[in-house]
């Protein structure tokens, strides 16, 4: 299993939305790179090799079926899904599914929490 934990924690400030619509923005490698260089004080070229090694060495232990377990934010694993049958809605016929690994997700209770407080405001 892999295991990363966190050496800083800060507290949240959630995004201020103006009324009950999400911002659709989404978090991407360069956002997590840049991040690093402002917070961290390393290269913008050195954030991004480090913003890949993590990521690769995330990817790599899941393709080997192991856990990636981050500290307060959750566990990534892979799961085997047996064979099934399955029913196509509009036509109620019979289709049979494969096997197949499925990549799933289950935060942790202060990621849960967190998310929950973001949601009140």
């Amino acid at each position: 299993m892999l295991t990363l934990t966190r050496k800083i924690l800060r507290p949240y400030n959630p995004p201020q939305n103006s009324g009950d619509v999400m911002t659709e923005k989404t978090l991407t490698r360069m956002d997590l790179s840049e991040a690093i260089f402002r917070e961290v004080g390393l290269s913008r070229n050195d954030a991004s090799q480090l913003v890949e090694s993590v990521l690769d060495h995330m990817s790599d232990a899941l393709v080997r079926g192991e856990q990636v377990k981050i500290s307060s934010f959750g566990t990534f694993s892979v799961r085997d899904k047996t064979a099934r049958i399955g029913r196509n809605p509009k036509t109620g016929e019979e289709v049979p599914i494969n096997p197949r690994r499925v990549l799933t997700f289950r935060p942790s209770h202060l990621m849960k929490d967190r998310v929950a407080i973001g949601n009140k405001t």
